[in-house]
């Protein structure tokens, strides 16, 4: 009997051990400041939340050398660094607002405003405001967030992204390496590392730069996000009297004058996927693409595409997602869209990426405009390619503009005109299902072969061995 009660009172003071520890690794800590805060940010489990209130971080700090550690590349200077493991950050009722003169007090470092280095971190609800102006030019460049490590979840963040050079004119005067107006890129949030996961996220970019993209993420995960840009007519660049692009007479890196009659966003990619990047996981760097990424239920408004990851390899799935005003929408190689809109006010619901693009299955619901039509493509969607099973349904509402749906041949696309980037453009188009429930027509271009087309619009082919399913009254065999 004596043994018995022992066993119990060992086992009930384990229970009791072990929940007390529990609550003392994980009783939640409350700071007052940035300055009590950072000292938790290299730690492990802890919780952690700031009081409520506006708080910022400035030149002048960052100059007294407050702020701006250097990262595991020692390319960037970091401004607020979590490297510590299996830790919680609460920063409701939070806002930090960042000069945007912090871009430029490092000299030739870019300048990162949030990085997440460790693991199974959640950081939550934190609203990061860029103060100063769109135009002011990074030294380097910027990015508001980048998480690194593994099963880290970023959720209800706020972000106001400002600060880049050229503003106001997309790519046409250059990006990457290639420039005619040299740039300064500030992009918003960067997901790298393993398993990483966005959550309920918004952006405001008013920034020349990507608002959410992908490098060396493997099975990242954005989920609940709403992105929104902004964009601008070729037609009004083309009328500044002054200017960045007015002092190059407006000639673009595709090497010819910037033509009228397009939308253009004055960011990047609204949620883009790279095939290459360096990241760090539980103290390793990687050097890698990124593989199998899933996109669920995200809003993204006048970007230069919606969702573009036809460079990350795997499996690739987006599904309840929406693509408003944006130059393309969906644009994915190979992979699953389910249940997921956009309109065509600016540019195609969906685009080929390359003439290799191989089994994309995709199911589009088109939506009325909320904007002007002002789809210098003329493309309500373009593809290429082969093995895909696509479905596009909903509004017809631009049908008196002349827009079609394209089946290889010439995108349209102002970026490739003149017969710039040959290897983007003039696609041949074989053997996959199309299934236009819209009254669009669809346009089979010559090099179009064995498309299997039902349509409730008209079609034309040009192409040899396509087969048509729709009225008679509807079809055009040229």
């Amino acid at each position: 009997m004596m043994n018995r009660l022992n066993s119990i009172y060992k086992r009930g003071s384990l229970v009791f051990t072990l929940f007390f520890v529990s609550q003392f690794i994980f009783s939640a800590v409350k700071v007052n400041s940035l300055h009590e805060l950072k000292p938790y940010l290299s730690q492990d489990n802890v919780e952690v939340k700031l009081a409520p209130g506006k708080y910022s971080i400035s030149a002048e700090d960052a100059k007294a050398g407050l702020f701006g550690k250097t990262d595991f590349e020692d390319k960037a200077k970091i401004l607020l660094h979590f490297s510590g493991n299996n830790s919680i950050y609460d920063f409701t009722g939070v806002t930090i607002e960042f000069d945007t003169e912090l871009f430029k007090c490092f000299g030739n470092y870019r300048v990162h405003e949030v990085v997440v280095t460790g693991s199974n971190n959640v950081l939550k609800n934190l609203t990061m405001v860029d103060v100063g102006s769109v135009h002011t030019k990074p030294n380097k460049g910027a990015l508001g967030v980048c998480m690194d490590g593994r099963d880290n979840r970023i959720e209800g963040f706020h972000l106001t992204v400002k600060g880049s050079h050229p503003y106001g004119y997309g790519d046409a005067f250059g990006k990457g390496r290639n420039h005619v107006i040299k740039h300064h890129k500030h992009s918003a949030f960067l997901i790298r590392g393993l398993r990483n996961h966005a959550k309920n996220c918004s952006i405001i970019h008013r920034s020349y730069g990507h608002a959410m993209f992908m490098q060396a993420a493997s099975y990242p995960k954005i989920e609940g996000c709403y992105i929104e840009g902004e964009v601008r007519k070729t037609d009004d660049m083309l009328a500044e009297t002054s200017g960045p692009a007015f002092d190059v007479d407006f000639k673009t890196i595709w090497g010819y004058k910037l033509p009228k009659g397009y939308m253009l966003s004055t960011g990047e990619g609204g949620i883009r996927a790279y095939d290459g990047g360096t990241t760090i996981v539980d103290g390793e760097i990687i050097k890698r693409g990124t593989d199998n990424p899933t996109i669920l239920n995200c809003t993204v408004k006048h970007m230069r595409t919606g969702v573009t990851i036809a460079h990350a390899t795997g499996k690739k799935y987006v599904e309840g997602c929406t693509a408003i005003g944006c130059e393309n929408g969906y644009s994915l190689g190979w992979g699953e869209v389910v249940n997921c809109k956009a309109d065509c006010a600016f540019g195609p619901v969906y685009a080929s990426t390359y003439e290799r693009d191989k089994g994309y299955n995709a199911e589009i619901t088109i939506i009325p405009a909320e904007d002007e039509y002002y789809n210098g493509s003329g493309s309500v969607a373009y593809i290429g390619g082969s093995g895909h099973q696509i479905t596009l349904k909903g509004s017809s509402d631009a049908i008196d503009k002349g827009y079609k749906i394209k089946v290889g041949g010439d995108k349209g696309n102002i970026r490739l005109m003149h017969g710039n980037l040959p290897n983007q453009n003039h696609f041949k188009a074989s053997d996959f299902d199309l299934d236009n429930q819209t009254e669009y027509p669809v346009y089979l271009s010559q090099k179009s072969s064995g498309v299997r087309v039902k349509s409730e619009g008209k079609v034309v082919d040009e192409g040899e061995g396509n087969n048509t399913s729709l009225d008679a009254i509807n079809f055009q065999m040229l």
